[in-house]
């Protein structure tokens, strides 16, 4: 059995602790919080044996194998250097970080550590998203031309404003799908090479709430990106190639444990319903892929789940954008 030690109370932990719980191969052994109304009623409801508010305990602990940082975005470098230091595996929450600058140096304390380490975008590891590359690499569905994608969901009372806002805690959904498609629709190297315009509007506490970006790739390939926290729950994402164009009939980024849906409509031919049925949720097949990482000894991720290179550049992407649409 995989011992996870969480940290953090918040609601993303307790769909992780959910994950774990429908796992033969994984239990939660601790969990970490400020709260100790909230690690009790956690502790009760996920059958966890210890709680602590102190993260070195946790880091130390024998019962640990694994970390699971849920902690706010501007957290995520501190955490893991710890984590790192310790010489424990990590998979650490959305987005990598607020800045370029503990992004990269998150990621080279992950390089020195030579630990296991994935960012937390459950949604890659999800089955619908090994079947989008299979349909990607199909040579009928033609050549990318263009992608657009947009996510809203009114969150933005929930999380915490130094967290960077929508950007980071949103719009990192439809980017870093927009960098799997182009990475594999393009090469390895396509998304890096690219300009961006970008708007947005802030709220009080001064983070971007609204924002929309225009990219243009060196290879000539568009796309538009949309994202706010400021109200609603909606979602769009659709690709245009040479020969047709595929849209997510349902939701990409929380793929559910039922029927998830994809429309292929090419220019001549009848449209072509793309369905992936599955047993789990997002949050489950992220900690199955971590757990089939560290029985194999891997230090990252696969493909479509994100290596440390490619969470670097979703994260240059995001700041990016945020840099665009302040100027």
């Amino acid at each position: 059995m995989l011992r996870w030690g969480v940290i953090g109370t918040g609601f993303i932990s307790h769909a992780l602790l959910t994950a774990i719980g429908n796992s033969d191969r994984s239990v939660a052994s601790v969990i970490c919080g400020r709260s100790e109304a909230s690690l009790a009623d956690m502790a009760t409801q996920y059958g966890v044996p210890t709680t602590t508010s102190d993260q070195a305990e946790l880091l130390i602990s024998d019962d640990v194998d694994v970390v699971y940082i849920a902690l706010p975005n501007h957290l995520h470098r501190a955490a893991t250097e710890a984590a790192m230091a310790a010489g424990k595996p990590v998979l650490c929450e959305k987005s990598l970080t607020t800045t370029m600058a503990d992004a990269k140096a998150l990621v080279t304390s992950v390089r020195a550590a030579n630990t296991f380490f994935a960012e937390g975008l459950m949604y890659l590891a999800h089955p619908f998203m090994q079947q989008l590359l299979t349909v990607l690499r199909d040579p009928s569905v033609g050549e990318l031309r263009s992608a657009s994608g947009f996510y809203a969901a009114d969150i933005w009372q929930v999380v915490n404003p130094a967290g960077g806002g929508t950007l980071y805690n949103l719009g990192c959904y439809p980017a870093s799908l927009l960098h799997l498609v182009v990475q594999t629709m393009c090469g390895e190297d396509a998304f890096a090479h690219r300009q961006i315009a970008a708007f947005g509007t802030r709220n009080d506490d001064g983070n971007i709430q609204d924002t929309a970006a225009t990219i243009r790739f060196d290879n000539g390939v568009l796309a538009t990106l949309q994202s706010t926290d400021s109200h609603g729950f909606a979602h769009s994402f659709e690709i245009v190639t040479t020969k047709g164009t595929l849209r997510f009939a349902t939701n990409p980024w929380l793929p559910e444990a039922d029927e998830n849906r994809m429309v292929w409509q090419p220019y001549d031919g009848p449209v072509r319903d793309i369905v992936v049925e599955a047993k789990h949720d997002a949050f489950y097949h992220q900690t199955r892929m971590v757990e089939r990482a560290l029985a194999a000894g891997t230090k990252e991720a696969t493909r479509p789940s994100p290596r440390l290179s490619d969470s670097l550049e979703i994260m240059q992407f995001l700041t990016d954008w945020d840099e665009a649409a302040t100027t």
